[in-house]
């Protein structure tokens, strides 16, 4: 039985005590949201979070389900975030296959039609091969996971693609909130141009590094939309594939170690939520750097280290450059 429906098995049990316990009540809905209540919006990850409420400021209600740190490809939900998500007038997620937990959850909420995909609209790229349209979880002749997919869901690493998340956004909350429409007009407008003004910053930062230089290997494969965007090469990463659920083999991580070697790459970028410890052997078997950056979450509430997308980028970018020196 693979981890995915030991997860569904195990929440539909934990769903069906916590809700036997739970009382009704109305809930808020676009065609009639109340006059002075807020809408109530629930996002993925804290990413998708920041974006959200440059769009929002102070007209919504926010709140993110995957805590600071936490890696999305691996978050299992528990039981109370349904209500979160029951309770929500709308859901934003990442979408393109990052939150392999949300079709359980939303369809235990009864959310379905409440969740919109902020990466709709991206231009996606695909692993080499693969049907991008099929995303699943089988098991290996050993019983081992191997995790399969077709789209490249980290977006965010791109500004670009993040000006379309904003579209996204202020237009689901147009809908929903029209009477102050023209506020989330305006706040998508000038975060859209802040965005703008990140993706010529980023231009000019790696202006600094020859383009035979950029390049990088990191935990798993996260920065191809970066490396589109940028001129990097991602020469590999540690765990075969956009998701951190994939393990490697000893003989896929020799031949990691190998192109290192080759391509005489400087560092091995790893993300604030993963296991460093392959990543450590890595760097130690190569004599490479081990840099460690941002992936899949923002700083914790007690850092301002990290605290928006665009401090994101920023740190990513700086860390990335300083380790290819």
């Amino acid at each position: 039985m693979n981890r995915t429906i030991i997860f569904r098995y195990l929440f539909l049990i934990s769903l069906f005590f916590f809700t036997s316990g739970c009382v009704g009540s109305d809930e808020l809905t676009s065609e009639n949201p109340g006059s002075d209540e807020k809408l109530q919006v629930v996002a993925t990850t804290t990413i998708v979070a920041d974006v959200v409420k440059q769009v929002g400021g102070d007209l919504i209600e926010l709140s993110a389900l995957i805590p600071p740190g936490s890696d999305p490809h691996s978050f299992e939900p528990t039981p109370q975030d349904i209500a979160k998500v029951a309770d929500a007038d709308v859901i934003f997620a990442n979408g393109a296959g990052l939150e392999e937990f949300l079709d359980v959850l939303i369809e235990s909420a009864g959310a379905t039609e409440r969740v919109v995909h902020v990466s709709e609209g991206v231009d996606f790229i695909h692993k080499e091969g693969a049907n991008a349209e099929e995303e699943h979880e089988d098991e290996g002749d050993e019983g081992e996971e191997h995790v399969h997919e077709g789209i490249d869901p980290h977006t965010w690493t791109d500004p670009n693609n993040v000006i379309i998340w904003t579209d996204n956004i202020q237009k689901t909350m147009s809908e929903l909130d029209s009477v102050h429409a023209a506020v989330y007009q305006e706040n998508a407008k000038k975060y859209q141009q802040e965005l703008k003004d990140l993706d010529a910053w980023i231009k000019e930062q790696v202006k600094t590094a020859p383009v035979e230089d950029r390049l990088i290997v990191t935990d798993h494969k996260l920065f191809s939309y970066f490396a589109r965007q940028y001129d990097f090469t991602q020469v590999g990463a540690i765990f075969p594939g956009y998701s951190t659920l994939s393990s490697p083999s000893a003989k896929e991580l020799a031949e990691l170690e190998d192109a290192i070697r080759q391509y005489d790459v400087k560092a091995v970028l790893v993300g604030n939520t993963v296991n460093p410890d392959l990543a450590e052997r890595v760097a130690e078997d190569t004599g490479t750097k081990l840099v460690f950056i941002f992936t899949g979450s923002l700083s914790d509430e007690n850092s301002n280290e990290v605290s928006s997308y665009v401090d994101y980028m920023r740190y990513n970018v700086g860390a990335i450059l300083e380790g290819l020196k």
